[in-house]
């Protein structure tokens, strides 16, 4: 068996890598995949990471398992047996954490979909994608916030995918689930009031909030569905979000 990296983000790496010899279109999500992303890291928005997270194609999923036994993990294999359609983990005893696989969708707070979208970019989940799978926690906790920060740092709102977050793709998609609208939003002027508590300089920081609003004009413009406007009629008196479990590796 072989053996894993101590670097979290070189483990990353290592499992891209050998994800693409074995043609898997495989990507990451989560905080280390921001920091693949994030052309410049200011010393106050640099943090440790916990886990690994990856999403998959459902029909990646059962290559992924075999890659990932032969890569070092051993899988959790009650919650794989519940869960198998959707999401799997994998535990590094090694260096105590886990690999999170999202299969073909992510689902906690809200589902984003990710199936289609895998292929847009090489390494990581779009940038888009990578930006609501933060912004989805009904909670917003602080790594969350400041990897929504370090992310807007260096990426623009765009209409496309690349090197610019897509605002087209987020407004779609909170145009089409209230639920969503309602988290996303309420996350991004959370984020938008908190830059403050980090040590970046102003030019930073005003970034910053001019693509937050940015973005939250883009998704306010965005024509809404009539399953939206049936569901904003309801608003907050019925819970518009999922509680996901904690699992512990």
């Amino acid at each position: 068996m072989t053996t894993t990296l101590a670097d979290i983000v070189a483990e990353g790496e290592r499992l891209l890598d050998l994800a693409d010899e074995a043609d898997l279109p495989l990507r990451l999500l989560g905080g280390v995949a921001v920091r693949l992303r994030a052309p410049d890291i200011p010393p106050a928005l640099d943090r440790d990471y916990k886990d690994l997270d990856f999403a998959v194609h459902k029909k990646g999923a059962g290559a992924l398992d075999d890659l990932l036994r032969s890569a070092g993990y051993e899988p959790h294999v009650t919650f794989n047996a519940m869960n198998a359609r959707e999401r799997a983990l994998y535990l590094d005893a090694s260096n105590g954490r886990q690999v999170d696989v999202f299969i073909h969708s992510f689902r906690m707070c809200h589902e984003i979909p990710l199936g289609d979208r895998l292929k847009i970019e090489p390494r990581t989940v779009p940038l888009a994608e990578l930006l609501l799978t933060k912004l989805q926690i009904i909670e917003l906790n602080e790594k969350d916030v400041r990897d929504t920060v370090l992310l807007l740092a260096g990426h623009d709102i765009g209409e496309q995918d690349g090197d610019a977050v897509n605002g087209a793709r987020i407004a779609e998609l909170c145009g089409d689930d209230w639920g969503l609208w309602r988290t996303i939003t309420g996350n991004l002027e959370d984020c938008r009031t908190r830059v403050d508590a980090y040590d970046v300089d102003a030019e930073t920081r005003e970034r910053v909030v001019r693509r937050v609003g940015r973005l939250l004009e883009r998704i306010e413009a965005e024509p809404k569905s009539r399953g939206w406007r049936r569901r904003a009629k309801v608003g907050e008196r019925k819970r518009w979000y999922d509680l996901p479990e904690e699992v512990d590796g």
